[in-house]
Formats: C-alpha cells, sequence, structure tokens
C-alpha cells in the first residue's frame, strides 16, 4: 500500500498508531510523495506483478490531501506502464475533504474508497476527532454523501475499540442503514511505549520482537472477550437476514478458509510478507504495522520493488509468521482459521508461559468455534452449486 502523503493526516484520531511514524522521520522532511517516487512506483508495480489485474492502495495519514490533480497523474502513469492489463485503485479516507470534484474524478477512473466510520455519533466521535478535538461524523456523512450522488463505490471501515464493541448490533445496523454493503471491522490493539520507545517520540509501542513485551495496552484497545462476542452478534443478526445482501469481510473470508481456499487477507494466512508499505519518500516497509527504522527493507528509488519484495529479508519476515507460532498455537483446534493472526498482536504468553500468544485470541477462539456449524453448511450449499443466502431459511442449530 503507497502512502503519498506519509503519516499526515488533517484528523488527529486519538487511538491512531501512524500519526507516530512523523517522528521516524528527518524533520524538514516535504511529506509529499514527489512525481519522481511516484513515477517509479507505479511504473515498478507493473513490473514486479505477472497477473492480468493490477491493484493500487493508496493509504495514508491521509491521501486526500494530496489533492487530485495527483491522482490524476498516477492515473496517467498507469495507462502509459499498464501494456494492455486492467487496473484496480483502492482509496481510504476519513472522507472529510470529499467534495464533487473528488467524486467526479472517483467515478471516472472507477476507484474503490474505503471509508472510515466507526458507528453513530458518540461512538465514532468518542475517538475520531480533528486536530481542535472536534466531533468528525457529520462531516465524514457529508463526504459520504459525495460517493453516493456520484456512484462511487465504496466500503465501510470500522474500527472496533474500547467505546463501540460494547454494542455491536448498532455500529452493524448504523453501517447498513447510511447504505454501507461491504464491511470492515479492525480490532484496535495498541500497546503503550516503553522508556525507550517514548524517547523516540513513539506514543504506541513497536511490534515485540521475540522477547517478552511489556503488556499495558492503551485506554482505547479492545478487550479481546469483548471482541469476540462483538463478532458473534453481529454474525447471527447477519446468518439470519443478510446473507448475500451485506458483505462482512470476515464472514467471506471465512467462508473461504472453511472451503479450503487460502484466507484472503493476510492476518489470517499461515505466512505473510507480500503486504508492504510504501512511504512517501520511496522507503518501503515490511509491513503497514511494521513502519520502523528495523523494518525498512529498501527504497525503490535504488531498489526494484518486486526485488525487495521477494527479498531474503522480507521473505524471512513472512516466514517468521508460521515459525514463531507457539505450541500451544500449533494444537489449537482452530489454527487452520486462524494461524495466529498478525504478529504484531502476539504480545501475551500461552496458559504454559510460552510467549507470542496473540492478544485476540480468545476472540478468535470464540467466533471461530461458534460459525462453524454455519460455515459448514454454507460450504456444503455451495459445492452442491447452491446460494450461501439459502441457510437464511434453513437455521442453524447449537448455535452458542
Amino acid at each position: 500500500m503507497a502512502k503519498p502523503s506519509g503519516a499526515i493526516c488533517n484528523l488527529e484520531c486519538r487511538y491512531c498508531f501512524y500519526l507516530d511514524k512523523e517522528s521516524l522521520f528527518d524533520r524538514g522532511t516535504r511529506f509529499r510523495m514527489s512525481d519522481a517516487v511516484l513515477e517509479a512506483y507505479v511504473r515498478q508495480q507493473f513490473e514486479s506483478q505477472r497477473g492480468p489485474e493490477v491493484v493500487f492502495a493508496w493509504q495514508g495519514g491521509e491521501p486526500t490531501l494530496m489533492g487530485v490533480e495527483f491522482f490524476e497523474r498516477a492515473v496517467a502513469l498507469q495507462r502509459r506502464h499498464s501494456r494492455g492489463r486492467s487496473v484496480q485503485n483502492a482509496f481510504q479516507t476519513n472522507g472529510i475533504l470529499l467534495d464533487d470534484t473528488w467524486g467526479e474524478f472517483l467515478r471516472r477512473e472507477q476507484f474503490l474508497v474505503g471509508l472510515s466510520l466507526d458507528g453513530p455519533a458518540p461512538l465514532h466521535d468518542s475517538y475520531r476527532v480533528d486536530k481542535a478535538g472536534k466531533p468528525t461524523l457529520e462531516r465524514v456523512l457529508r463526504g459520504l454523501e459525495v460517493l453516493k450522488r456520484h456512484r462511487v463505490e465504496f466500503n465501510t471501515l470500522t474500527v472496533v475499540h474500547r467505546e463501540n464493541v460494547r454494542q455491536p448490533l448498532e455500529v452493524y445496523r448504523f453501517l447498513k442503514d447510511i447504505g454501507s454493503a461491504y464491511l470492515q471491522f479492525i480490532p484496535l490493539v495498541e500497546r503503550l511505549p516503553n522508556d525507550a520507545a517514548r524517547s523516540r517520540g513513539l506514543t504506541h509501542a513497536p511490534p515485540p520482537q521475540g522477547e517478552r513485551p511489556e503488556t499495558q495496552v492503551t485506554e482505547w484497545t479492545v478487550p479481546a472477550e469483548a471482541y469476540g462476542e462483538f463478532l458473534v452478534a453481529i454474525f447471527d443478526e447477519w446468518v439470519r437476514q443478510d446473507v448475500g445482501k451485506t458483505f462482512v469481510q470476515l464472514f467471506d473470508v471465512s467462508l473461504g478458509v472453511w472451503m479450503g481456499l487460502p484466507s484472503g487477507i493476510c492476518l489470517f494466512r499461515e505466512t505473510c510478507g507480500d503486504g508492504v508499505a510504501l512511504e512517501h519518500n520511496g522507503d518501503v516497509f515490511s509491513c503497514d504495522h511494521f513502519v520502523y527504522p528495523e523494518y525498512r527493507i529498501g527504497n525503490l528509488l535504488n531498489a526494484s520493488l518486486g526485488d525487495l519484495v521477494r527479498g531474503p529479508r522480507q521473505r524471512a519476515f513472512g516466514a517468521a509468521k508460521a515459525a514463531t507460532l507457539p505450541a500451544y498455537c500449533r494444537n489449537c483446534e482452530v489454527r487452520f482459521a486462524c494461524h495466529g493472526e498478525c504478529p504484531k498482536n502476539r504480545f501475551i504468553t500461552t496458559p504454559d508461559g510460552e510467549p507470542g500468544l496473540n492478544y485476540l485470541c480468545p476472540a478468535y477462539k470464540r467466533f471461530f468455534r461458534h460459525v462453524d456449524a454455519a460455515m459448514k453448511t454454507m460450504t456444503w450449499l455451495v459445492r452442491n452449486r447452491r446460494a450461501p443466502a439459502e441457510i437464511m431459511a434453513l437455521g442453524i442449530p447449537g448455535r452458542s
């Protein structure tokens, strides 16, 4: 994913882990991707991928701060370098700056927009505030109206934190009511920094590196057990009335896994390493959650993006996800669906004292066990050339 404005954002969400990244670069840095870096990125993205479709993911910070003109240049470069291959652009935004100029561009170029929304006003505005500490939901919804007016395809990305996790159905129904048919739920897990991290200007702890890290989480981190109940409550409503109408990323990914397919997202794959992060200055990091000097694998102005992703350092990073999985996880009945989730969250110990257990382990055990019967039923339906939505008429006995 490319971050053309780096960590710069027009909001100051209290839980944001990426605002920290500004302190990792030279204070004189201009946090805007240059035309040289943009051209190198677009060209190398095509060179490094062999499939018929090439995907560009634009994130931040806040990418709209770059202005429409920057993305018009990006699209022109894509046309120049595509050699007939199709292009998909994904664009994550807080929606505050969206106007008709943005709407016309996003529709014309068929961008898929991910809009950050954490639920109704009391829940969204508890953490998602602007630089003055003022609430933002009303302005986000104005941006959503722009997307609707211009018929821009969009999905919603909801950070699940300590405030909204207790009201799963209120969040779910709100997102449906505003017209979102594609939902992503992102559990918020962040640790407080130790003295060494604070001396680097960090307000969140870097990912653990095999040591027994401090496990004190931030006040906004989602409680693990509560996140499991959040997912279960939404799943039960979804499986009764919304299959085939509302698409929840985790539920879709889970069905694929139950059908024997690789996970559609890196969180639940056995290994990782393909989702690198490109910063505004051309620096490439192992992952969006690992943008720290020790995980910098190169710069695309003096190295090939493909070589960096396929290089030994990055392959070792991805393989470590499986290699460091505790024995407790290796013997778990839902390992096939979870694979220890993201390594950044592996900072608690197993019941027998082994380090490296995922903080969200109780949530995923609760969820994956709960959905087993429904997933098996939908798998059977699909394999018999029937629609998964037929499950709504069948009912699932034994859910608990």
